[in-house]
């Protein structure tokens, strides 16, 4: 290996970990009403991309469309989901939040930020949150460069979308 590829494994084993200790810490907060991860996760696709059919569903999530239909009918039976016909292919159907789906993710993303914003502001600088804020765009690039090999750990993303003005430029 050079140099370079032993830095960047380096850095890979200490983001693995940082990232899985502060997820498992993180996990019990995002779990509002009783909500398991793999849920959110579904939740939160459909919040950020909009509505989209069950295999496209599938895919974002990486996982097979038989894995998925569980979860969609659960979801749809607590009210967060419906289901619509597709406008060009009644064969196919679209996964939509509900209005109430869409009330009750921002108050679990609300909920789940809270104390990790309050962390945030008592344990570092506004210095260290410029850095933190640059730290959270080279993560997000990297997160993109890995794809579908990122798994669904890296999906589990369920804050609302964020103004441009709370992006950090780069």
């Amino acid at each position: 290996m050079t140099k370079t590829t032993n830095e960047a494994a380096g850095c890979a084993v200490r983001l693995r970990r940082t990232v899985l200790v502060l997820a498992r810490r993180l996990r019990p907060a995002l779990q509002h009403d009783g909500i398991s991860t793999a849920k959110l996760s579904v939740i939160g696709q459909l919040y950020r991309h909009g509505p989209m059919t069950p295999t496209e569903l599938a895919a974002r999530e990486g996982v097979k469309l038989p894995s998925l239909t569980r979860l969609v009918a659960e979801l749809e039976g607590d009210g967060w989901l419906v289901r619509k016909a597709h406008a060009s292919d009644g064969r196919r159907s679209l996964l939509g939040l509900t209005a109430l789906g869409r009330k009750r993710l921002v108050a679990a993303a609300q909920a789940s930020d809270a104390p990790l914003a309050d962390a945030i502001a008592t344990t570092i600088s506004a210095d260290e949150r410029l850095v933190l804020l640059q730290a959270c765009a080279l993560l997000d690039r990297i997160g993109e460069a890995l794809g579908g090999h990122a798994g669904n750990a890296m999906q589990a993303d369920t804050t609302p979308p964020r103004g441009k003005a709370d992006r950090p430029s780069r």
